[in-house]
């Protein structure tokens, strides 16, 4: 068993890629998040996209931004987001009950750097099918015990710990099963790091039931944080898909302002605050090779948003 250290309080100050004090949890202000959805340059980047913040019971602020094109109930491919639900998932299976090894794979620092995201589309049935497809399962040694941004570390957990029979319908049903028949889950490519497909109803069910305590993630939000950014430290990260200085606890990024997120490739942003009390959502479909991608993109928006929400002016 690991101990986890919870070290979130200091992230923001340590870490911080937006200024100190940052998204006081004093207040809150939907009117000033609806007005940065609006109105903020990275918002207006990335029309048009759905917004929400919510609780545990409710959704506070919300939006739709640009043409009217994304609702709240659009089903969209939701790529990295998945990561988040996987960690649920592991961790719920687990009962909490994390050993080092099952750790070292949360991290993506297991040496299984080889998974190509769009491997595993029609005429893959499986979630082993889409292991042993090309080079996804191909193991790098130098690479073990290195963080190194891949979905190959959690199709190769998946493979280990009974999930590689599963087809597209019955990997949904094993979700549900462990974290709740009431959340929509459906995949389109068998990847478990970027397979789901969800609006923003169905993710924030999930993001509700993490934030109510009802799923045991939420122990874990932050938890046992590692560098990412190879500048940062040489020789113990390999790749991150970003350059801010975030860092990756159990299947989740920790952002500098100490909010726990998964942005997907495509644009769907879904973050948890540090205090653990609040959910955010961005829902969009943007390119995901544009720049640093369409998630970060979509972060930066989301930031905006989350400041403004928790700034009282």
């Amino acid at each position: 068993m690991i101990v986890r250290t919870l070290v979130v309080g200091l992230l923001a100050s340590v870490w911080s890629i937006v200024p100190c004090g940052a998204f006081a949890k004093s207040a809150v202000n939907a009117s000033a998040a609806k007005n940065a959805a609006d109105t903020a340059s990275a918002c207006r980047n990335i029309q048009p996209f759905y917004w929400e913040i919510g609780t545990k019971n409710s959704v506070l602020a919300s939006g739709t931004e640009g043409d009217g094109s994304l609702s709240r109930d659009s089903v969209v491919t939701i790529a990295s987001a998945s990561k988040m639900v996987f960690g649920a998932y592991v961790i719920q299976k687990d009962q909490g009950k994390i050993d080092s090894e099952t750790a070292k794979f949360l991290h993506m620092s297991a040496g299984y750097v080889s998974l190509r995201a769009m491997s595993c589309g029609r005429g893959v049935s499986t979630v082993k099918d889409c292991f042993e497809q090309g080079d996804n399962s191909k193991y790098v040694a130098e690479d073990d015990n290195h963080f190194f941004y891949n979905g190959g570390h959690f199709q190769k957990w998946a493979v280990d710990h009974g999930l590689g029979s599963l087809d597209r319908p019955g990997l949904a049903a094993e979700y549900q099963r462990v974290l709740g028949s009431d959340i929509p889950f459906q995949f389109g490519v068998l990847q478990l790091a970027g397979g789901l497909r969800m609006s923003a109803a169905g993710f924030a069910t999930f993001l509700q039931k993490v934030v109510g305590g009802q799923l045991l993630l939420r122990n874990f939000l932050g938890a046992d944080p590692i560098c990412t950014l190879p500048q940062s430290c040489p020789g113990q990260a390999l790749r991150s898909p970003v350059r801010a200085p975030w860092h990756y606890s159990y299947a989740h990024w920790v952002e500098g302002d100490g909010a726990f997120s998964s942005p997907g490739a495509f644009g769907f942003y879904p973050w948890i605050d540090s205090s653990k009390n609040y959910y955010g959502i961005v829902s969009r479909v943007g390119r995901p090779r544009q720049g640093e991608g369409a998630g970060y993109a979509s972060a930066m928006c989301g930031q905006e948003i989350r400041r403004a929400f928790f700034t009282n002016k």
